[in-house]
């Protein structure tokens, strides 16, 4: 029987959602981030992931998507039908677990967000690698784990090369309020309304 906890439990796609929020875990000491050997995942590994954590009891579970990979079928239909899912709170009154899965998107990946440590941009990205090289003007970021690993904690990085993570989330907020207005369709990210979340609990 699993057992309610007030922790939450941040689940990415790969290495460098992983990387990233473990940066955190000073700033958020309620984290608890898998999974813990990072690997690039599929729809059906993150349901298991999830069903997972709802089995080990935590309270929330907040998913990172990169919507780079999602636009197209079979993935588009595969999240879409993830995300109705868990629409709604999961409740297991026998085992005494409640749990709210939510999803946070970014498009193109979760790099947007890194840049707008630094500044806002509304580009159309087609590629990683361009939006990579506008990030790389602010800092020599590399999307490798030997560089996550030596750079001294991915956030902590950002900001001694004077990125801050209230501006990431201001931009962020901002480039989702755009979309929601309908002004675009691309280059968004929903992780400032993450940490308005994790800020809450």
């Amino acid at each position: 029987m699993g057992k309610q906890r007030t922790t939450t439990l941040i689940l990415g796609e790969g290495p460098t959602e992983f990387y990233y929020f473990k940066s955190l875990c000073e700033v958020f000491k309620n984290l608890t981030i898998q999974p813990d050997y990072p690997k690039h995942t599929s729809i059906k590994d993150l349901d298991k992931k999830i069903s997972d954590g709802i089995n080990e009891g935590f309270r929330y579970i907040f998913c990172i998507i990169d919507m780079d990979n999602k636009s197209e079928n079979p993935e588009k239909t595969r999240y879409a039908s993830l995300k109705a899912k868990y629409s709604k709170p999961i409740i297991k009154p026998k085992k005494g677990l409640y749990c709210e899965v939510k999803f946070f998107e970014t498009h193109l990946c979760s790099e947007l967000f890194f840049l707008y440590y630094f500044r806002y941009s509304t580009r159309m990205y087609t590629s990683q690698d361009a939006l990579l090289e506008d990030l790389n003007q602010n800092c020599n970021y590399q999307k490798k784990c030997t560089f996550f690993n030596k750079c001294g904690g991915l956030h902590s990085y950002f900001e001694r090369k004077g990125g801050k993570l209230e501006s990431a989330i201001t931009n962020a907020n901002k480039s989702s309020a755009d979309r929601q207005k309908e002004i675009r369709d691309y280059t968004y990210s929903e992780l400032g309304f993450l940490f308005e979340e994790l800020k809450k609990i």
